[in-house]
């Protein structure tokens, strides 16, 4: 449901709620393409994180997460996240010197903040899955 959701908004809320903001407010119609790439792509990455997850629950059904093939699902989210970290980022930073409002940076930086928790904890399980690979490895060989 979220991958579907997700890609709804991507092809078209996105598209076109940014049309209509256009049409709406000239002023700030030259902000809808770079918005629209930026909401395409923060997209993208949250489906990026969906279908990994949707991959690694799969392998632990199958009892197969204690193996080399979850890793390249774990650093796809990891680079995921940090893919969305650093477009957070490039928004805060175009965005934040235009605006008279507080508002709208303080809650960019505490999307940035917990961005960076999250990708933090992702660091942290993935040392953590290494660390009971390498035990299931050496239990398997002992049995």
């Amino acid at each position: 449901m979220a991958f579907a959701a997700s890609v709804l908004a991507q092809v078209a809320i996105a598209p076109g709620t940014l049309a209509h903001m256009a049409r709406e407010s000239p002023d700030d119609a030259h902000l809808r393409w770079p918005m629209l790439i930026a909401a395409v792509l923060a997209l993208l990455c949250v489906e990026v994180v969906v279908v990994c997850t949707w991959r690694l629950l799969t392998m632990v059904r199958d009892d197969r997460i204690f193996s080399e093939r979850a890793f390249v699902w774990v650093d796809a989210i990891v680079a995921a996240i940090a893919a969305a970290w650093v477009l957070l980022l490039g928004a805060f930073v175009y965005a934040t010197p235009q605006l008279d409002d507080p508002g709208l940076p303080v809650l960019l930086m505490l999307m940035l903040l917990a961005l960076a928790v999250l990708g933090l904890l992702m660091v942290v399980m993935r040392a953590l899955l290494r660390q009971a690979t390498t035990l299931r490895t050496d239990m398997e060989a002992v049995i």
